[in-house]
């Protein structure tokens, strides 16, 4: 089967207000491939509770910052993959889209890092567990049905913090619609 909507690497994916699956409900996505045979993604605006000091303790460089790592989706959460927008580590990394890639050799990163603050750290990259998976057709059908919103790519909405205003802002990037998306609740029943 042949795709009829494919979805970019690097497309943001806002999740419709009335998604109510707990794993994606006001989530934002970012596009990391889409084939025929499924597609996948990072969930990057939810938090986890862990850090990248407690997951990596004994790493002489990520075991010493304290700094979030943030839920990529309920597939592989055994899996860590870093986004970042660190040009200078392209060997390793994969472009997703201009100035934003995935992947990163952990030694390189971590030399990359010595010296800076955890702002610019986390400015510039993003540690994340897990991803979202879709497969075969799956989210061509979702994508049809209205579950996902593409949005133009902005890395600063894929670094954002703030969880919730972060996914109000990827809809209402969409214009006058998106406006009124926002707004809503996920279940009109809840106004």
């Amino acid at each position: 089967m042949t795709c009829q909507l494919q979805v970019a690497s690097g497309t943001i994916l806002a999740s419709a207000p009335d998604l109510r699956d707990p794993n994606f409900m006001h989530s934002i996505s970012i596009m990391c491939e889409h084939a025929d045979e499924g597609a996948y993604g990072l969930v990057v605006n939810k938090q986890s509770s862990l850090t990248i000091d407690r997951l990596l303790p004994e790493h002489p460089v990520f075991g010493r910052l304290d700094l979030p790592v943030w839920w990529g989706g309920p597939v592989g959460t055994d899996t860590l993959q870093i986004l970042h927008r660190i040009p200078e580590l392209d060997n390793a990394s994969h472009s997703l889209a201009k100035g934003l890639f995935l992947g990163a050799d952990l030694a390189e990163i971590a030399e990359f890092m010595e010296g800076l603050d955890a702002r610019q750290i986390t400015d510039r990259c993003r540690f994340v567990l897990g991803y979202a998976g879709w497969g075969a057709g799956q989210l061509e059908m979702e994508l049809r049905g209205g579950s996902w919103l593409p949005v133009e790519m902005d890395s600063e909405l894929v670094f954002a913090y703030d969880q919730e205003s972060t996914w109000q802002r990827a809809v209402r990037s969409l214009g006058a619609e998106g406006v009124s998306l926002a707004a809503m609740p996920p279940e009109l029943g809840w106004n």
